[in-house]
């Protein structure tokens, strides 16, 4: 049963969804996402480096030529969590993660193009009815609008986030999914290190402890790791296309926590991304 294609799949979906759930407790927080994300990352790290050492992974590098695609990709995930806590807090949950979802047609082009695989037509097509789906979300360009800056932001964490999947893709079977993502937090940690005195004079307000907890255990230890190992059975273009799910789950929970309800526009685009969602999950399951 676990080297099955319905367990790799329902993996790769409980990962998505403990993913979604940082439009909830990222829509709560006061504190910078600087800061926010900086603590983040020191919690997650702590919790995978416990486990790690409890499973007795290794953490060597395993081939010199390896670093610069850990640095890149821990560079880019910082980009795409830092963008992305802005549009939340520039938005709803759903314009932020409906826009952020334009990541999977950026990897469906850009995967070919960077790590020389074949291009397929349907991932294309699947790839346009995301596009499609954010298109028919988005306000007239106004950069006086929070909601467009908000869409702006989501684009960058998109593509950052397009880029760090398909960089770690590259090297991702020689390693464990909580490795990888420990090298990467760490980098994060290390680059985010300057907030804390750039900020210095904001307060550390408690109220935001919870959340930031939540996001360092189910966000980044359960969700990202959990994907991340996917990339062993999975393309980045496959993950990408699956994880259009995560926009529909967390409107859901965002509707349930918060009591956002979508304008309708956003649930017709949301209508869109969710198709792309269901046929690339057939085809990933079929293969």
């Amino acid at each position: 049963m676990k080297n099955s294609a319905y367990y790799n799949f329902l993996v790769l979906n409980f990962g998505l969804l403990m993913i979604s759930t940082s439009g909830v407790l990222g829509r709560t927080l006061q504190m910078a996402p600087e800061l926010s994300i900086f603590y983040r990352c020191v919690l997650s790290a702590i919790l995978l480096g416990t486990f790690i050492a409890i499973k007795k992974y290794g953490l060597g590098i395993k081939e010199e030529g390896h670093k610069k695609y850990i640095l890149i990709g821990g560079i880019l995930m910082a980009i795409h969590w830092i963008t992305y806590f802005y549009a939340l807090s520039l938005s709803t949950i759903a314009i932020a993660i409906l826009t952020l979802h334009m990541f999977p047609a950026m990897t469906a082009i850009l995967e070919p193009l960077l790590l020389g695989t074949k291009f397929k037509v349907y991932h294309l097509a699947l790839a346009t009815l995301v596009i499609i789906g954010i298109y028919i979300i988005s306000p007239p360009i106004d950069l006086s609008n929070n909601i467009f800056k908000a869409v702006l932001f989501g684009t960058l964490s998109a593509l950052t986030y397009a880029l760090r999947n398909i960089y770690t893709r590259k090297i991702m079977k020689h390693y464990n999914g909580s490795v990888m993502m420990f090298y990467q937090l760490c980098i994060m940690m290390v680059l985010l290190l300057p907030y804390l005195f750039l900020k210095s004079s904001q307060p550390l307000i408690t109220h935001d402890w919870p959340f930031i907890i939540g996001l360092a255990v189910l966000t980044t230890c359960l969700g990202h790791t959990l994907l991340v190992q996917s990339l062993k059975n999975y393309s980045a273009v496959t993950i990408s296309l699956m994880s259009s799910i995560i926009p529909i789950y967390g409107v859901f929970l965002g509707y349930i926590f918060l009591a956002e309800m979508p304008a309708k526009s956003t649930l017709i685009g949301g209508t869109f991304i969710l198709t792309s969602f269901v046929i690339e999950g057939y085809h990933a399951n079929k293969r």
